[in-house]
């Protein structure tokens, strides 16, 4: 398949803000190790082609070997989605596998949360047809910006604090992983990288979305508002994303670990916390 510029452009003109965040993701977290097998999930949509590319670059240069699957879930989409997801995959010499679920279906007959149930069926297909490719993990196109949206999006709307990981372990698919490549990726620089493509990628595809704004509200608020803040600060979403790993458990009133409540008190009780001279 002959590559379009954009699959060139990843590693060339937006080499700094594309190639060189993916590959410390991929050195930072440990996403992929010698003789992995990795699905690489395509959902037509920029982050997940922009994810391909990038997987495909670092397996042709890699020190280890490993091996890659392009799948696609048809999760029902219109002809037209459809055709735009395959012709998308050719200009970019993604060899794809494309499966066909009814996911839309049956995520459409829900009257409360249909997009979470649509996510959670979406992922549930994808691990299983990874798996009867042999493949040990799969790589989804979650990016920075994800992180810091869904993060703050729990502050907001959940009273939670609860990020992304880059690299999971399934509970329900034994020795099966999650991987998260675009996790040090800016989503502006995504868009940027689309747009220069000249390909007209997927947004969401799902006629529920298109009909009722409910369920991409809260997440459009929350993206806007770290909009507005990065007028004022450009720092904004770095910041965001560096605060997920400079946590002080000591200044926190309670805390979650493996399901289990901890309150700040058990740790003052036990000498464990104490004010710092002033």
């Amino acid at each position: 398949m002959e590559e379009n510029r954009a699959a060139k452009a990843a590693l060339g003109k937006f080499r700094r803000e594309l190639w060189g965040p993916f590959i410390t993701a991929l050195k930072e977290y440990e996403l992929i190790s010698e003789g992995d097998r990795v699905a690489v999930c395509m959902s037509g949509g920029k982050d997940s082609a922009l994810l391909a590319v990038l997987m495909r670059e670092v397996r042709r240069y890699s020190d280890f070997p490993f091996d890659v699957e392009y799948i696609t879930m048809d999760p029902g989409y219109a002809p037209e989605n459809r055709k735009k997801l395959e012709e998308n995959a050719a200009a970019l010499g993604i060899p794809i596998r494309i499966f066909e679920t009814n996911v839309f279906r049956v995520a459409g007959r829900q009257e409360h949360s249909p997009c979470y149930l649509c996510a959670r069926m979406r992922r549930g297909h994808l691990y299983s047809f990874a798996r009867e490719l042999g493949c040990n993990k799969i790589a989804l196109g979650h990016h920075m910006t994800d992180v810091i949206v869904t993060t703050l999006m729990g502050m907001l709307w959940g009273s939670q604090i609860s990020g992304m990981l880059p690299r999971l372990r399934s509970t329900n698919f034994e020795g099966m992983e999650l991987i998260r490549p675009l996790f040090r990726i800016r989503e502006a620089d995504i868009i940027r990288w689309a747009e220069y493509s000249g390909l007209d990628f997927l947004g969401c595809a799902c006629s529920m979305t298109k009909e009722d704004s409910r369920y991409s509200s809260k997440r459009r608020a929350t993206a806007e508002l770290i909009a507005s803040l990065k007028r004022e600060n450009p720092d904004v979403e770095i910041n965001l994303f560096n605060s997920l790993r400079n946590v002080e458990l000591d200044t926190l009133v309670g805390y979650k670990s493996g399901g289990v409540e901890h309150s700040f008190l058990e740790r003052l009780k036990n000498g464990e916390i104490s004010t710092p001279d002033e």
